[in-house]
């Protein structure tokens, strides 16, 4: 029974997972508002009730896209598990990461700052998950800070929660910059520009 049940559990992973990936594509291409269950659903090969089965409804499919586009982030961060990303590693991460949303013509982070902007009011369905996760970031740059005053990487001084903040509103706004004009922005050239300057400013 054990191992009948282990295969169940896997067609679940899988048939999830499928569904998820029908959404990124979907929501890319058509955004959110224009795109149903039964169309995401359908290229998932599935039936809109297994797809509400298994996130409840239309807004909980869009928090796991939303978290599976974070998991695949920090996949390529290619730092090993349970270390702490010296402040170049960082850096050079997010000029990579930069790259990728790039190459993939940014499906992601569009989708993601769209998302923001509809979900600023307290209230709205998304708003506690964005808001969390915009905390929860500054939290890690914050302590990426501290760890490099604390090591000698970084002059002694600093201020980390304005240098967080400071660097999470660089990395939102030159996205939003990128995806109005991708043509005119160089979104990998201004990640690089800005934390070439940045690890400058804190070099002890």
């Amino acid at each position: 029974m054990a191992g009948v049940k282990g295969q169940v559990q896997k067609r679940g992973v899988e048939r999830r997972r499928a569904m998820v990936d029908a959404a990124i594509e979907l929501f890319a291409r058509q955004g959110v508002r224009g795109t149903g269950v039964a169309a995401i659903a359908e290229r998932a090969g599935a039936t809109p009730s297994a797809l509400i089965h298994h996130f409840g409804s239309k807004d909980g499919l869009v928090r796991a896209v939303l978290e599976e586009a974070d998991r695949r982030a920090l996949a390529r961060l290619s730092i090993p598990a349970g270390a702490e990303p010296t402040l170049d590693q960082a850096f050079d991460w997010f000029i990579r990461d930069a790259g990728h949303t790039a190459a993939t013509e940014g499906e992601l982070a569009a989708l993601h700052t769209t998302l923001t902007a509809e979900n600023l009011q307290p209230g709205s369905v998304l708003h506690t998950w964005f808001r969390d996760r915009g905390r929860a970031l500054r939290t890690h740059l914050c302590d990426l800070f501290t760890r490099a005053v604390a090591d000698g990487s970084a002059r002694p001084g600093l201020d980390p929660v304005i240098l967080a903040a400071e660097t999470a509103a660089f990395i939102e706004g030159a996205h939003l910059v990128w995806l109005l004009d991708p043509e005119q922005v160089d979104l990998v050239g201004l990640h690089r520009s800005y934390f070439e300057g940045l690890a400058a400013r804190l070099r002890p």
